[in-house]
């Protein structure tokens, strides 16, 4: 098959990416939290290529969620500071990668995770504090217990990190305050902990978080319909192509790109054409109450939930209109 040149030449479901709306997200974060004031997070679109990109505007340093993202990121020659932010009980394969090299840190929240750690041959942590959302994190109180631990332990205690990921899509009324409380609990367990880190924020919290010394925000850049709601300056970049299969006569109209295509758990996909009426496996069904939908014409739907749609798919077309760029294989998926 040659290489498409227009979204006419893709199989459907594709996922694309517009370069336009994409390079406008990435200067606009990059205004704000420019270089390594920015950790862009690779969870978001576990993609080598589409990190490199953001390497090529200054952002050095990136975090990741699972060992394989940041296996794949220290192969693709991006691992000059990376950081997975999330605890692990076999960091093995994480100190297979100093071993090389490369500059990688985890966190920590207990004394499981550090000897976890140390036995793994990580040499540098950040003790993780929770900070208002119920799930990984020590309590503030508890940080100084746990970087003495690692300390003690032969590693590196760099600093803290804690997400504010309960207060994403707070109203804006609310949210710098919110922000600023979590932050609270943060900054007083750095002060026990010491160290030259304070990583946390996001997306929907980057723009009111000045506490934190790096924003570890990485939906930004391709977005999808949830964070859309907020008031920010990026915009959905990324779709998912589906081609009409079949219409109806009373007035729908069907997609075939379903459930297998999109992450769901913020709700349905929507069409930028008009109302979208349900999703089932391997189809999405649109309203088409005035008959403009034919059999063959492609359709572009947005993802509620960028993250989970991400991992369905093995690459990212990327467009300018109905023109094929490029390509950005999605390569730092599975475990």
């Amino acid at each position: 098959m040659p290489d498409p040149s227009s979204i006419a030449d893709l199989p459907t479901p594709s996922l694309l990416v517009e370069r336009p709306v994409f390079d406008a997200n990435v200067a606009a974060m990059a205004a704000v939290h420019p270089g390594p004031a920015l950790r862009p997070h690779v969870k978001a679109f576990k993609s080598t290529a589409l990190a490199g990109e953001l390497a090529a505007v200054g952002h050095h340093h990136f975090c990741a969620a699972t060992i394989r993202e940041v296996e794949g990121m220290a192969a693709a020659g991006l691992g000059t500071d990376l950081l997975l932010a999330n605890e692990v009980l076999d960091a093995r394969r994480l100190g297979a990668l100093v071993e090389q090299g490369h500059r990688v840190t985890t966190a920590v929240d207990s004394e499981e995770t550090v000897r976890a750690a140390a036995r793994g041959g990580v040499r540098e942590v950040l003790v993780d504090v929770e900070v208002g959302m119920p799930r990984c994190g020590c309590d503030s109180a508890d940080a100084g217990r746990i970087a003495d631990l690692a300390r003690v332990a032969g590693l590196e205690v760099r600093g803290v990190m804690g997400y504010e990921g309960h207060l994403m899509m707070t109203s804006a009324d609310k949210k710098a305050g919110a922000v600023e409380a979590a932050m609270a609990r943060l900054l007083a367990a750095h002060d026990v902990v010491g160290g030259d880190i304070i990583s946390a924020g996001g997306t929907g919290t980057y723009a009111v978080n000045v506490w934190a010394t790096e924003i570890q925000a990485g939906s930004y850049c391709l977005l999808d319909t949830d964070y859309a709601s907020l008031d920010s300056p990026f915009e959905i970049a990324v779709s998912v192509l589906g081609t009409i299969i079949s219409v109806s006569a009373k007035g729908w109209a069907v997609a075939d790109a379903g459930l297998k295509a999109f992450g769901m758990d913020h709700g349905n996909p929507t069409w930028p054409g008009g109302e979208l009426f349900y999703c089932s496996d391997e189809h999405t069904t649109l309203l088409d109450p005035d008959g403009v939908l034919r059999v063959g014409d492609r359709v572009r739907l947005h993802p509620g939930h960028l993250d989970p749609t991400v991992a369905r798919h093995e690459q990212f077309w990327v467009v300018d209109g109905d023109d094929v760029v490029d390509c950005w294989p999605i390569d730092l998926r599975h475990w």
